[in-house]
């Protein structure tokens, strides 16, 4: 394997890996899914962008290895939120201060992009990374991460994702911060999240931290937007007409 990234075998380690923990559990099943279908993504974003093979791999493995840690905080606390634990942190410390990173791969020589790379993919902003390399699998992990959370919020249950019923979450309020910066064209600060549908615009609001224009036409054209607004029915009249002003605001970011 040496200077060459294997992702056949580092998906048989990650294999390997996933048998200490119940892959017959929701949210691990969720992530289990999630990782592959985020590797797809990286793959698709780097092939429309025109990158070297080497880095359209290497892009992969970031996303085979980008959410390792999250099967660790399910385990320990069932839950996914950040106040339970840092799950990129969390990663970086199984794979670089473990070292399990040898088991996916020999070649050291990614090391430090790898680790940047996952450190940084759930971070609010992406400020401070120097190297343009590191930089740009950086941005591509956290479009591919948010681009298959498109996915993830028409396919898997409301209940798993939010805990309660679609029908629940559409009689709730949209809280004022919240819309107010959604409606500023930026993502939303997690502590700012009140309520359940804050928390659903929050996964839309996701768009506003989309880094390349290959990301933004896949999301158009797999009309992942208005998809995921219509799953949920906002039965509340403000949240309603809210929706409505969101929806617009995105559909016109897309049309270009």
């Amino acid at each position: 394997m040496s200077g060459k990234i294997d992702f056949v075998h580092a998906k048989q380690v990650f294999e390997q890996y996933l048998d200490h923990y119940d892959r017959e559990d929701d949210k691990v099943r969720l992530k289990i899914v999630h990782t592959y279908c985020v590797v797809d993504c990286s793959r698709e974003i780097a092939v429309r962008m025109g990158l070297s093979d080497e880095d359209v791999e290497l892009a992969m493995m970031i996303g085979l290895l980008h959410d390792i840690g999250r099967f660790e905080q399910l385990k320990r606390y069932d839950s996914f939120e950040p106040t339970t634990m840092d799950h990129a942190a969390e990663g970086v410390h199984i794979l670089f201060e473990e070292g399990m990173i040898r088991r996916f791969m020999e070649d050291d020589r990614y090391d430090d992009l790898i680790r940047t790379a996952i450190a940084r993919h759930s971070d609010f902003e992406l400020k401070g990374i120097e190297d343009e390399h590191t930089l740009l699998h950086a941005r591509l992990i956290r479009d591919a991460d948010k681009l298959d959370n498109c996915r993830v919020k028409l396919e898997d249950s409301i209940e798993v994702l939010l805990n309660k019923t679609a029908e629940e979450v559409g009689r709730e309020t949209i809280s004022d911060k919240v819309f107010e910066t959604v409606c500023a064209g930026r993502s939303i600060y997690s502590p700012d999240r009140r309520t359940a549908m804050d928390y659903w615009v929050s996964y839309i609001a996701y768009i506003y931290d989309i880094n390349f224009r290959e990301t933004l036409q896949i999301i158009r054209e797999q009309n992942y937007i208005p998809r995921i607004i219509a799953r949920i029915p906002c039965t509340n009249e403000d949240t309603a007409e809210k929706m409505k002003r969101i929806e617009s605001d995105i559909m016109r970011l897309l049309d270009f």
